[in-house]
């Protein structure tokens, strides 16, 4: 870790990275407090951390509410002169969320870190104490900044970090743009120029406040289209809303096939939703490459972003709306 020695890394904890094994062996989330995580770290003893516990909560049910006690405690801590960085403790489930989320609403010049664990604490090799040793470097180094994640010895970028395996501890991609850099030997080493940072509207330096008064982020939902895709579920919404008009969402993704593309019977359904004042967008459900603009669809496209965080960008334009 290269942080000056009067800066302090600030460590918060969203969902615990390390998890326990149940009477029954079965592995549960969230269950171990972040200061017995570092307590059993020797490797961390004596550096300048600062430890906070912001929720602890399996990351499969993570929402808006830890998210905006999170960003307001990230927030605060980056405000701080005597603060290097943030390291987040998270669980794997919905990590690149968070880490957009994060991203779209702070922009932090500083660096906020989110590391993980597939194999629980009672693993024979477990993972997780080395991944938080790796991102303790990379926040602690003074040219980084923004939001990454660090799995595996892999430095990602919020915007690209995607989670595309279920088991193994290399578990996080960045597609077609590649990791940022990894972490050798307690060094971060960068395969390229760290980028620039650039403005992810429509959040600017108000943005925080926003989502601190919000009470909930606007409602979008995310379908898929494949084979035999009827839209049947767009028009439930719409019948649903039709009764309750408080259910109609504020906005819809659609996953679409290859370069967004739409089943006809879908794309009539997600027709009517549009008409009925519901903001469609396009993505793709294809884990690399781009939506590339047609222009011929009706639904405008997000062209580098998941559907997850196609979501959440959404969500984030409308409540700015």
């Amino acid at each position: 870790m290269r942080a000056p020695e009067n800066q302090r890394i600030r460590a918060a904890l969203d969902e615990r990275p390390h998890e326990r094994l149940d009477e029954d062996h079965r592995v549960r989330a969230g269950q171990v407090a972040v200061s017995d995580l570092v307590a059993g770290l020797p490797s961390l003893a004596g550096l300048p951390l600062e430890l906070e516990q912001v929720a602890q909560v399996d990351s499969k049910d993570m929402g808006f509410g830890v998210w905006q006690a999170l960003a307001v405690r990230v927030a605060h801590n980056l405000a701080r002169d005597d603060v290097a960085g943030v390291v987040i403790t998270h669980g794997t489930d919905t990590l690149e969320e968070t880490a957009w989320f994060l991203q779209r609403v702070l922009q932090p010049a500083k660096p906020v870190v989110l590391t993980c664990a597939m194999r629980p604490a009672t693993a024979l090799v477990p993972d997780g104490p080395q991944n938080l040793l790796d991102a303790v470097c990379v926040a602690g180094d003074p040219a980084i900044h923004g939001v990454v994640a660090v799995c595996a010895g892999q430095v990602h970028a919020a915007r690209h970090v995607a989670k595309v395996h279920s088991y193994r501890t290399d578990a996080f991609d960045s597609g077609d743009a590649g990791p940022i850099g990894c972490v050798e030997e307690g060094v971060l080493r960068l395969f390229h120029p760290w980028p620039e940072s650039r403005p992810e509207a429509p959040f600017d330096g108000a943005g925080l406040a926003r989502i601190e008064r919000a009470v909930d982020l606007p409602r979008v939902e995310w379908v898929n289209s494949h084979a035999d895709a009827d839209g049947t579920l767009v028009r439930g919404l719409l019948a649903l809303a039709a009764q309750e008009p408080a259910r109609l969402p504020r906005g819809i993704v659609v996953a679409g096939t290859g370069n967004g593309t739409l089943h006809r019977s879908l794309m009539e359904a997600l027709g009517l939703a549009q008409a009925a004042g519901v903001r469609v967008v396009r993505a793709t459900r294809c884990a690399r490459g781009r939506v590339i603009p047609d222009g011929q669809s009706p639904f405008p496209e997000v062209t580098d972003l998941s559907p997850a965080k196609a979501r959440l960008a959404l969500a984030l334009d409308l409540l700015e709306a």
